[in-house]
């Protein structure tokens, strides 16, 4: 019985909670004071920057992203498009986009997505143009003379001023990129059927044009150019009240190769339908104009 007592050993196991060095607490203030002095830094930092720093670091914290822009204005499908089309191609570009800010002129070639210029579009050009074709390679459209120009002259019309603020938004932010401008007119379109003042009147408004959009480009990788074509209109009477408008003719095409020898980047579909020509921009013209009553 003795040895039975003798051979039973009991064990008694106590646990302590030690502090100091060996505890995770100090990791926590730790990161509190490197994130204060990293603040810290980063405002002497910006004391010592340009206005012209600082005015950029103040438009980045005061408005909202352009991808935000793009939920609020096109709808979630095209932007996701956009998204998943940025993320393929150029990853890095994709993550930039979130942080430029909504005033920064964009360049429509860049976008990546046939429907996101064509939603674009309708929202900055509305009714102002017509017969809106979007390919791979670019964008044409046409603005009836009257919507820039007093019917049969060169002169501005009062909507002129607005119309070319509308058209310097697709145009401005544009980069490695041709522009074509082209002035359509007709004999009958100005008084007395003269062939010579159309034509005077023709180029005018091409050189108007022309010299607007290239004053107001940000980029000197773009190049404008144009031509202008009078002809005569078949069946035309002489003495009619209403003369056949005219119109110019803006088409915008990526260049074969960019300013940095690399090949340009496609405009790709991703929902929806493939087609080389898109007709979606009257689509969502519709769309803008009934968000708009709605919220009238």
């Amino acid at each position: 019985m003795a040895a039975e007592k003798k051979g039973t050993t009991i064990v008694i196991k106590k646990i302590y909670n030690v502090g100091g060095h060996h505890g995770g607490s100090w990791k926590v203030a730790l990161a509190d004071f490197m994130t204060a002095l990293m603040c810290f830094f980063l405002v002497m930092w910006l004391l010592n920057q340009t206005p012209e720093t600082k005015k950029a670091v103040a438009d980045y914290f005061s408005t909202p992203a352009i991808i935000e822009y793009n939920f609020q204005n096109f709808g979630a499908e095209i932007t996701l498009e956009k998204l998943f089309l940025d993320l393929i191609n150029e990853p890095l570009k994709a993550f930039e986009s979130f942080m430029e800010p909504i005033d920064k002129t964009p360049n429509l070639l860049d976008m990546g997505s046939q429907k996101v210029v064509a939603a674009y579009m309708a929202d900055q050009m509305q009714d102002l143009a017509r017969n809106v074709q979007i390919s791979p390679d670019g964008f044409e459209f046409i603005i009836p003379d009257y919507q820039l120009f007093v019917p049969g002259t060169a002169n501005p019309s009062p909507n002129f001023i607005t119309a070319m603020e509308k058209l310097k938004g697709i145009t401005t932010g544009l980069e490695d990129a041709n522009v074509t401008i082209s002035s359509f007119l007709f004999h009958q379109s100005v008084m007395g059927s003269n062939s010579d003042l159309a034509d005077r009147v023709a180029s005018e408004r091409l050189d108007l044009v022309q010299n607007k959009i290239q004053a107001s480009l940000e980029h000197d990788t773009v190049t404008v150019g144009g031509a202008y074509r009078v002809e005569e209109k078949k069946g035309f009477i002489e003495g009619q009240s209403q003369r056949p408008p005219g119109l110019i003719k803006i088409q915008i095409k990526q260049k074969e190769v960019r300013s940095d020898g690399r090949k340009p980047r496609k405009l790709d579909t991703v929902f929806g339908q493939s087609n080389a020509d898109m007709s979606v921009y009257d689509s969502f013209v519709k769309q803008i104009a009934d968000k708009k009553k709605s919220k009238e």
